[in-house]
């Protein structure tokens, strides 16, 4: 069943397809001029599939209802009815949009087939756009744009993790996403209609951070001029996003281990406790358990912040997900910059996939950032994009061989190379090395490598 719309101004035409659309189990609108049906689509633009139309009718034409419904959004297929079935007037009427057109005198059955195919063509136009927005939904996903295994299940224990009260701590290289993936928490949890309040703790000076996070009471110290809430007190019901905890100053630390433990904070200058209802999220690119072993980090701290551990993949390990970004930044830079570019060239979206971006999608974003500001063409070239991270591998065995190694140094080199990109995953460093674990394990112990 379809909605449709008739303008013509011969109330006979009216009548016939009125009850030859009726009775094909259609619901029918019938109009005589441009203005009535205009006025229809203005209030009605979501109830209407197909409009069929008069070529002259006594306000002008049918073609003038084409930027009536472009206006009012109204996506939906024009048949004219023209008297006049000269290939010219076809030919101007397909170039302006329309379905297609039919002239008198009408034969039913093949205006019945016309407007079958537009109907069936809209519902396979509705399908696509559907296919395509799920398939969107699943490589976005607040805000995180991935397709790969590695996003996948980041996404997945996302959703397992975000309505829990636990603490979490999220790991990752600079550039991965860790606040994207706090907020992603947040939005998905029961605390969602609270603030999500994010700090940099690496950011602010030891004595601004204090008074940041807990606040502080009028006359607590020179400037202090009134009370002020703290950013505990701000998320209170929401959620508090600790980013680089690791930066953290020991004392803070040991501070914010009490407010986890008692769910209580205390104003800077004041002598009583307040109840707070704050969930943390933390996150940190440093690795907590070396700097626990050089006494830079709370072990119990540790502990209380990394309830759930989330581990976000840096971009070279995800490659896969490099045209889905860059097309992603590529469609919001120039949007912004008001520019029409249409996409990567091959060799462009090579050098993309290739680089080794240590700074991550921070990187990949502001490199796309740039080349659509230097782009002067419909697409993105090779020599649009300045890669001064990629580092040519001649230089890196330069650089590498700038004194003479033994055998033995330059195979502890390569191994703890090795070691470090992969993330000290032990399987995956003797495939690698092409050895069993036994002796990367006992290479560990000859070269003093600590992984």
């Amino acid at each position: 069943m379809a909605r449709l719309v008739i303008v013509d101004d011969d109330f006979a035409i009216h009548d016939l397809l009125r009850v030859f659309f009726e009775d094909l189990g259609h619901q029918v609108r019938c109009f005589e001029t441009i203005g009535e049906a205009s006025s229809h689509i203005a209030g009605n633009a979501g109830e209407i599939d197909l409009v069929i139309s008069d070529l002259r009718l006594p306000d002008g034409t049918g073609l003038s209802l084409m930027p009536v419904m472009k206006q009012q959004r109204l996506d939906a297929p024009l048949i004219l009815i023209t008297a006049y079935g000269s290939a010219e007037i076809a030919a101007n009427a397909l170039k302006k949009g329309i379905f297609d057109y039919i002239t008198k005198p009408l034969n039913l059955t093949e205006l019945e087939v016309l407007v079958n195919r537009a109907i069936k063509l809209k519902m396979l136009e509705k399908s696509l756009l559907d296919l395509r927005s799920t398939v969107t939904d699943t490589r976005r996903f607040h805000g995180l744009v991935g397709s790969s295994t590695g996003m996948r299940e980041l996404f997945d224990v996302i959703e397992k993790v975000a309505d829990t009260s636990s603490s979490i701590l999220i790991a990752g290289e600079s550039g991965t996403g860790k606040e994207l993936v706090a907020q992603a928490i947040h939005d998905r949890s029961r605390r969602a209609a609270g603030r999500f309040v994010p700090i940099n703790c690496s950011a602010i000076p030891f004595e601004l951070l204090e008074s940041e996070l807990f606040g502080y009471k009028r006359g607590a110290f020179t400037g202090a001029g009134e009370d002020r809430k703290g950013l505990f007190e701000e998320a209170e019901g929401g959620t508090l996003f600790l980013d680089e905890i690791g930066d953290m100053p020991a004392l803070l630390q040991a501070k914010l281990l009490r407010v986890l433990q008692e769910r209580t904070i205390r104003r800077i200058g004041e002598n009583a406790d307040r109840p707070v209802d704050v969930r943390i999220i933390a996150a940190t690119h440093k690795d907590l358990k070396t700097a626990i072993q050089k006494k830079e980090f709370r072990e119990d701290l540790y502990f209380r912040l990394c309830v759930i551990k989330i581990a976000i993949p840096p971009l070279r390990e995800r490659k896969d997900d490099i045209p889905l970004l860059a097309s992603h930044f590529l469609r919001k830079y120039a949007s912004l910059n008001e520019k029409n570019i249409s996409g990567f060239t091959r060799e462009a979206m090579t050098q993309l996939i290739n680089a080794p971006w240590p700074g991550n999608v921070r990187e990949l974003e502001n490199t796309v950032e740039r080349a659509i500001a230097l782009c002067s063409a419909s697409w993105i070239d090779a020599s649009d994009l300045s890669l001064d991270s990629q580092t040519p591998p001649t230089n890196r065995l330069d650089k590498l061989f700038s004194r003479f190694l033994t055998l033995k140094e330059l195979e502890k080199e390569y191994i703890n190379h090795v070691l470090s990109t992969t993330g000290g995953k032990k399987e995956e460093v003797a495939a690698i090395l092409g050895i069993d674990r036994k002796t990367l394990y006992r290479k560990e112990r000859e070269y003093d490598l600590n992984s």
